[in-house]
């Protein structure tokens, strides 16, 4: 196997323009220069690629099979320098990341769109779970930063920072006793079993002496909208289109309660990347965009 990319670019360039001229003035090449490399291409492969009995440069029936491999080795030739000019200028070759799978799914999807036409030459991987699985990913370095929403302290071995924030809400179910009189009293919620957060070594605030249990949002959201109970869920949770019509919010001013932060993990002594950096900084942003 003697041929080379430059021929292979020569015979593409001469079949998508129609002639070995006409190549050989896109090329900046002398005619004679094209003629000759496209002829010891044909020598090496053992096929000749062109009718050269016609005026104009016509592909034979190897030289139509023999263009689609040669245009996909061009196409991986490209990618392959992009790529290491990518990386030769500072770029990072992989990013693992690991989302709390309640966060707001618009910000979210918005987020890997925008990174894959920012850094097209990025290998990503995406890893999801509760707000513990992707902090425990971090721990076990499968991802090198996570995202999920702030549930009380975190081990010393990671650094943190909050990155934004989401409005969250008191939800039953469509229909629930609760429903019927507005706005409710923190006495009035204390009747009902309330369905709560769970997560290690997290105390959440119970109001009520009767309490469910769960480590997912969605499956707190799940229970409510079968009227297992009332929950304190983030807004986009409850009004995902599965809980939309099932789940109604109460207005309960007396519970006050801020938007829950969401912050961003990655080990203690790992620098962040550039890449990592600009996710952050833009996840942020969108998190301020997100409704509710």
């Amino acid at each position: 196997m003697r041929w080379t990319l430059d021929q292979l670019q020569q015979f593409a360039m001469t079949a998508e323009l129609g002639s070995f001229s006409a190549a050989a003035r896109h090329l900046g090449k002398a005619q004679s220069a094209v003629s000759t490399a496209i002829g010891l291409l044909e020598a090496d492969l053992g096929v000749e690629l062109f009718d050269r009995s016609r005026r104009q440069a016509q592909l034979t029936d190897a030289g139509q099979l023999l263009l689609m491999e040669a245009q996909e080795l061009l196409r991986q030739a490209r990618a392959l320098d992009l790529r290491a000019r990518s990386l030769s200028e500072g770029g990072e070759a992989k990013l693992s990341l690991a989302l709390d799978e309640a966060l707001p799914y618009t910000a979210v999807s918005t987020l890997i769109r925008e990174i894959s036409r920012t850094f097209p030459d990025l290998e990503l991987t995406l890893l999801n779970g509760t707000a513990t699985e992707v902090a425990d990913y971090v721990a076990l370095q499968r991802a090198q930063v996570a995202f999920h929403f702030d549930r009380g302290p975190v081990d010393a071995g990671f650094e943190q920072r909050c990155v934004g924030g989401v409005a969250q809400g008191v939800f039953v179910a469509s229909g629930h006793p609760l429903t019927a009189k507005q706005p409710v009293s923190r006495k009035d919620l204390l009747r009902h079993r309330q369905l709560l957060m769970h997560a290690d070594d997290v105390n959440e605030t119970a109001y009520s002496p009767k309490v469910w249990r769960s480590d997912s949002f969605y499956s707190i959201a799940e229970m409510a909208a079968h009227d297992l109970g009332w929950a304190i869920l983030p807004v986009n949770v409850a009004k995902d289109e599965s809980y939309r019509q099932q789940l109604q919010q109460l207005s309960c001013p007396a519970l006050a309660l801020p938007r829950l932060s969401v912050r961003m993990l990655w080990l203690q002594g790992m620098p962040l990347s550039k890449t990592a950096q600009w996710v952050e900084t833009r996840f942020g942003q969108l998190l301020l965009q997100s409704p509710g």
